[in-house]
């Protein structure tokens, strides 16, 4: 796997569960895919986990998801030509990377795919930065970089050929970590700025009690909330609980806010009625969304109403050298 390229599914930006956010992540998430139905080339950027930003093969342009982030050609005029031309060169690097994955694995047919997520953090305190740059090949770990040592780490014996030549390339690992650690977090500070009031807002959500069947577990599920920082949970006669309780991840939703869901296994008797609620609790609110179990006001498939858990995944990559 030769060449800078982002991969990764947007998962995991690191947040802080505070009321004012401390440390803030830029993330690019990329992916090269032989999969049907998606598009080959994906790459999508967030910002403290709001999608700003997204390029894919099928429409061959970088475009803004929100307004506020056209601001950012205050400072480059030509940020989106450039954006769109590094997301094409990335595109064609993708696609030899692929052809060469499959050859490391001695691999001449099937589905493949090649993830990577770029990123850096910055804690607005501390002034603290960081970078990654992570690459999975068919969903296992590849190869990832490390910044403050300038080093390529090979996650698996395929990859050690890659990190090879990675390090013989002079001055790359120099740039990279330049990159990583003041390019990064520099063009994050300005999508901070000028997305100030977008991502210092707050929304709540809507609470809603869902059930497939009645044998089902009952989902506690939250959507249209904002900041990401939040918490959803089962209580048991006032007391959180864990057990019986299996925990959806925290995605996000078109419009930039996010969704989480709790499923709780229980039987829905007029006892269990009367000794469990879902709380929802949102970062910079005091005040708790308690949904009390209720057998009446529970969406179910079996009453006509569809629901769809969306625990879908937002895959992405890209060279971010400039």
């Amino acid at each position: 796997m030769h060449g800078m390229n982002l991969l990764g599914f947007f998962v995991a930006a690191v947040q802080i569960h505070s009321v004012t956010l401390v440390i803030h992540t830029l993330n690019y998430f990329t992916t090269i895919s032989q999969v049907a139905k998606l598009p080959e080339f994906l790459e999508a950027a967030y910002v403290d986990g709001v999608q700003i930003l997204q390029f894919d093969s099928n429409h061959r342009e970088t475009k803004a998801k929100h307004d506020w982030v056209n601001k950012i050609t205050e400072d480059d005029p030509r940020f989106w030509e450039t954006e769109t031309a590094i997301d094409l060169m990335n595109e064609q690097v993708m696609k030899r990377n692929i052809e060469t994955a499959k050859k490391r694995f001695n691999q001449t047919g099937g589905v493949h795919m090649i993830q990577v997520i770029k990123g850096c953090k910055w804690d607005d305190e501390t002034e603290e930065v960081n970078g990654w740059e992570h690459y999975q090949y068919d969903g296992e770990d590849f190869l990832s970089f490390e910044a403050n040592t300038m080093t390529w780490i090979a996650a698996h014996p395929q990859a050690f050929i890659t990190k090879i030549k990675l390090d013989q390339i002079d001055g790359l690992n120099k740039v990279k970590k330049i990159t990583h650690r003041e390019v990064c977090p520099e063009l994050l500070k300005t999508h901070l700025r000028n997305g100030r009031d977008f991502l210092t807002r707050t929304e709540l959500p809507t609470v809603s009690l869902l059930q497939k069947t009645p044998s089902s577990p009952v989902t506690c599920h939250a959507t249209g909330f904002y900041p990401r920082t939040s918490s959803l949970f089962w209580r048991k006669n006032g007391e959180e609980i864990h057990e019986d309780v299996e925990m959806g991840a925290t995605l996000p939703n078109h419009d930039g806010t996010f969704q989480t869901s709790a499923h709780l296994n229980v039987e829905v008797t007029l006892a269990a009625e009367q000794e469990y609620e879902c709380v929802f609790q949102l970062d910079g609110v005091p005040e708790d969304i308690i949904i009390k179990l209720d057998a009446g006001s529970i969406l179910s498939n079996i009453q006509g109403e569809r629901f769809c858990d969306s625990d879908t995944s937002h895959w992405l990559w890209g060279s971010r050298e400039r």
